[in-house]
């Protein structure tokens, strides 16, 4: 029975529950903060299975939760920003899968970790801002977002700090990170190239994972409902400082 079970979903026992806690924990902060879902899961399960498995994984888990969360938060989705990001994705992502497939990713994972990580501290320096930016800005955060998206599954950090960057409140961020991560989730998915990524177990996985995941994102939404805007933008920072921290460990160490 138990070489049945680790056929069919690639795990030991030991493992599969250590990856129901970890998707359950990254699960919470996604239902609380709308993003970090992807940056938690491939840290944690990297630790017990390769990238090109875990990627793949997180890019399905991730748009189960949006398809879970969007109902809740689809009026106070910014689409005038949105809208500008998914072009610079459309033409970011082949290129992260082409990398995905190709390229070590300890240099990439350094890399995007350091600048995520400079680019929180300096927004943490500042406690609100009114700060707008232009069309080809928000268009080249999007490209850069699909590349590291379709590349390492953490496409969404760039992202958080935009909207951190023009203060677009805690409801909207949160909102339309919900929104672009399943559009640019599901884009990767059905790229040529991808599907090759996906195996028979994986999937297998994945339905069992969707468990946690759901009851993490149910209670980090209901946590949401009484926090307040600073103690959102807060924790959002916080969120991308550990992320950030954790990747760079990652790259160095793995």
């Amino acid at each position: 029975m138990q070489i049945e079970w680790q056929e069919w979903i690639g795990l030991s026992p030991a493992m599969f529950l250590y990856a129901v806690v970890a998707i359950g924990v990254a699960a919470f902060i996604r239902g609380y903060s709308g993003f970090g879902f992807s940056a938690l899961t491939v840290t944690s399960l990297s630790l017990i299975l390769p990238p090109a498995e875990v990627v793949p994984s997180a890019f399905m888990l991730e748009i189960a939760a949006s398809i879970y969360m969007l109902p809740l938060v689809w009026r106070t989705v910014n689409w005038k920003v949105l809208r500008w990001l998914l072009l610079g994705v459309v033409l970011g992502t082949p290129f992260g899968i082409t990398v995905l497939t190709t390229v070590p990713q300890k240099p990439m994972q350094l890399l995007i970790s350091v600048i995520v990580l400079a680019a929180s501290l300096l927004l943490w320096k500042k406690s609100q801002t009114s700060q707008t930016v232009n069309r080809g800005w928000t268009f080249g955060v999007g490209c850069i977002s699909g590349l590291i998206n379709g590349a390492a599954a953490i496409g969404g950090l760039p992202v958080v700090l935009l909207f951190l960057f023009i203060s677009a409140g805690s409801a909207s961020t949160r909102a339309s990170m919900v929104a672009y991560l399943f559009i640019i989730d599901l884009y990767a998915v059905f790229l040529p190239g991808s599907q090759q990524l996906i195996s028979t177990e994986l999937l297998g996985r994945t339905v069992l994972l969707l468990i946690p995941l759901f009851l993490g994102i149910y209670i980090g939404h209901r946590s949401f409902v009484k926090t307040s805007p600073e103690s959102f933008r807060k924790f959002a920072l916080s969120l991308l400082i550990v992320l950030s921290l954790a990747g760079m460990i990652r790259g160095i160490l793995l």
